[in-house]
Order: C-alpha cells, then sequence, then structure tokens
C-alpha cells in the first residue's frame, strides 16, 4: 500500500484521472475540482488507506444503450475513487501485465483491438477457417468476487490492498438516491475494473494455451480458431464447462456460435476470403448499420440546425469513426457510406427549402439550366427521393468539400498510408 499512496505514484494518477475527465459521482464533485478535494481531505484518506480502513463511496449508475441491443450498465465512481483505483492500477498492471497471455489484447499497455484483429486474420490465412465466438453473458455484472479476490491474491500480499479491492466490488450502486448492495460484479467505469476482467479471464486463457488453441481476447470479447465445424462445437463444449466450473461465468447461448469467420464479427469488423484465397479485413455488416443509425440522428431533416453546425458535428464523429475503423480493407465500403451521408444532407437542404420558388432560387443559383430546375422545384417526391438527381449533380463532391465536410475516402487513404 505505501506503492500506491506513493507521492510520484498520486501524482501520475491524478494526471490520468483529470486527463480523462469524466461525469462525477455519487458526490456530484467534478474532475475540475478535484485537486481542491484533494488538499481538503488526502491527509485523513491516506492514513485510512494505510490503516486498512478505507471505505469507498457507492458507485452511480449509468445506463448507456449496447450496441447489439440492450442496456450496459456502468457504475461511475466518485472523483477521489477513480483516483485511488488509478493509482491501484499503476501499482499492479506490472505485477500482473508481463504474466498475462500473449493473446490477450484488452486494456493492456502497447496493445490495440487492431493488434487482435490482424492476429485473429492471421489464423484464418494459416488454415483455422473456423471460428467459435464465444460471447459472456452479462460478465462484468456476474463476476464471483470471492473467485477473483482469490487470483489477485496470488500475486498480491498486502492485505490492506486487498481489502481496499474487495471494498471496491462489493461498493454500493446508487440508483435514484438508494444505495443497492453488491454480491457480484464488477461495473465497468473504473479504472480498476478492466484488470480485475483480465486476471480473471487470464485462467480462460491458460486453459486455451494449455489445449494448443488458436485465440484472440479483447477483455470479455473471445474467438477460437479451429479446422472445422465439429472441432469448434466439441470446444464450445468444453469451454462452456470450464467457465461454469472453474469461474462460475456463463455463455451466452444465443450469441455464443460456431461458424465461418466471415459470418462473424469481431471487436466490429469481419473478414472476406478473396477468390486467389487472400483473407482480409471488413467492416462487420452491425458496424455499418450502427454508423448509419449515428448519422441519420446528426442529419434528422425535423432538426432545426444550420448545415454549418450540422456539418462540424458530423465531422467530429467522424473523425474518430474513420480513426478506428480505416483498418478495413474495403475502400468501396467508405466511398457508400459518404456518397450515403452527401445524400442525406442533400435532403436536409431540400427539407430547407420548403416553398417551390426558395428551391427554384437556389437551384438556379447553384448552375442548374431552368428546363431542368422548374420541374424539379416543383415536384411533390420526398426529400431522400428528391436528393437524388438534379441535387446530386448541383451539390456534388466539390460543393461538399468547400462547405467543410470531411471525405472519409481522403482520411481513409491518408490513414492507410500513414500505417
Amino acid at each position: 500500500m505505501e506503492k500506491v499512496v506513493a507521492r510520484d505514484n498520486m501524482l501520475a494518477a491524478l494526471k490520468r484521472v483529470e486527463q480523462n475527465k469524466g461525469a462525477p459521482g455519487v458526490d456530484g464533485i467534478p474532475t475540475e475540482n478535484l485537486r481542491e478535494q484533494i488538499r481538503a481531505e488526502w491527509p485523513r484518506i491516506r492514513e485510512e488507506l494505510l490503516a486498512g480502513t478505507y471505505r469507498p463511496q457507492p458507485v452511480r449508475r449509468v445506463e448507456i444503450p449496447k450496441p447489439g441491443g440492450g442496456q450496459r450498465m456502468l457504475g461511475i465512481p466518485t472523483v477521489m475513487d477513480r483516483l485511488i483505483q488509478q493509482a491501484l492500477l499503476q501499482v499492479l498492471t506490472p505485477i500482473f501485465d508481463p504474466e498475462f497471455s500473449e493473446a490477450s489484447y484488452g486494456f493492456r499497455p502497447g496493445r490495440r483491438a487492431h493488434d487482435a484483429v490482424k492476429k485473429a486474420r492471421q489464423y484464418v490465412e494459416e488454415g483455422y477457417e473456423w471460428g467459435v465466438d464465444m460471447d459472456l453473458e452479462k460478465f462484468f455484472d456476474r463476476v464471483n468476487h470471492d473467485i477473483l479476490m482469490a487470483r489477485v491474491a496470488r500475486k498480491v500480499t498486502d492485505k490492506r490492498v486487498l481489502k481496499v479491492i474487495r471494498r471496491y466490488l462489493q461498493a454500493g450502486i446508487m440508483v435514484n438516491g438508494v444505495v443497492m448492495e453488491r454480491e457480484e460484479g464488477t461495473p465497468q467505469g473504473g479504472p480498476l475494473s478492466p484488470l480485475l476482467a483480465n486476471i480473471l479471464l487470464d485462467d480462460l486463457d491458460k486453459e486455451l494455451e494449455k489445449r494448443g488453441h488458436r485465440f484472440v481476447r479483447y477483455a470479455d470479447d473471445a474467438n477460437i480458431y479451429v479446422r472445422s465445424r465439429r472441432a469448434g462445437e466439441r470446444v464450445l463444449a468444453s469451454i462452456r464447462k470450464f467457465l461454469q466450473e472453474r469461474l462460475k461465468l456463463k455463455l451466452n447461448e444465443q450469441k455464443s456460435t460456431v461458424d465461418r469467420p466471415w459470418k462473424l464479427k469481431f471487436l466490429g469488423f469481419s473478414m472476406y476470403k478473396r477468390k486467389a484465397g487472400e483473407i482480409r479485413i471488413r467492416l462487420a455488416r452491425q458496424s455499418i448499420d450502427r454508423v448509419k443509425t449515428k448519422i441519420r440522428a446528426l442529419t434528422a431533416r425535423n432538426q432545426p440546425i444550420a448545415m454549418e453546425e450540422r456539418i462540424r458535428r458530423l465531422n467530429t464523429y467522424l473523425g474518430g469513426w474513420i480513426g478506428y475503423f480505416a483498418l478495413a480493407e474495403t475502400p468501396s465500403t467508405f466511398e457508400e457510406i459518404e456518397g450515403w451521408i452527401r445524400r442525406r444532407l442533400r435532403m436536409c437542404l431540400w427539407k430547407q427549402w420548403k416553398r417551390v420558388r426558395t428551391r427554384y432560387r437556389e437551384l438556379r443559383a447553384l448552375g442548374l439550366p431552368e428546363w431542368v430546375v422548374h420541374p424539379f422545384a416543383n415536384a411533390r417526391k420526398g426529400p431522400w427521393r428528391m436528393a437524388h438527381g438534379p441535387m446530386n449533380r448541383a451539390l456534388d463532391n466539390t460543393y461538399w468539400q468547400a462547405q467543410g465536410l470531411m471525405s472519409l475516402t481522403e482520411r481513409y487513404r491518408r490513414l492507410r498510408q500513414a500505417w
């Protein structure tokens, strides 16, 4: 515990918490006020940590939509508890991480989701053309505290550290002002949660390694690659038993499956096989659907937003999105999405030009001849249909670039060159 509360470690933890910002916990104190709280309370809290008597505050429950549907529960700790968890993380990571499996990629120093996807492709290229997609049912909500703490205690002997970690696991969840006790689970939201997940699932990694399987795991998302469907079904059955008996975890039977890699998704990506046998990475269908859902919200035609602001919001979102998904080796996908975005924006403009007179004036100003504009401006079709044809010719790529709209295909090309 002395290493945890050491000045250099705490200063590094403070810097990271301030960089990450984040919402306040149950006490309502924002990250901006953390230094003030430290000056007032840290001497007492430090003594409690060293004495093994510190008790974390409950976490604040926040629910966010899951990509596959449903809700994911986050537990937001107070900023002081985030600081302490970050300090613990910085001391515990060098103890546990070096012995984690090479097949584990999630929330580890120097490893990224892209590395996991590339490794998965390598296995498929080597002939392991069947995938076992393991989906752990409500993993972060179902973690058994005793099993997890037993694994932490394999390398941590300081009882004060063990005690405070268990208290973080057992800290209540505040819902509508009422604190609910927690007997299992490690809610996502605190800095320590991903490391604890990796500590628990390292047993699974070691079991898969012992059996000689080719696999990749990113947090609770894992795929195993085998040579046949029958082998995959055997692996899935045996891993189901291992998880239940050793870790008290369950597979989501509806989502866990054995199939070809090009029918599975992993971290937002899938694969496809070219005629020459080359394996390429592509966006999973669900990832395309999700980005379109987000763009529909940003380009909703019933929102009274200036086009300049709409484009600014689009650029902010698309910049982060393409930064991750540019790993896909399918330029045509990004061209299709970019064209679809421009059509959405043309639809917004058409909706804004409510009157026939306005539509006629704007289209003529864009250089379209009168014989094209007159019937088009008087048409009574819906905005989506009207966003095609003459609107497409008048508001082409050059027009949208002048308006400041990010070119997905150009950003994709530059990112691929940089890699």
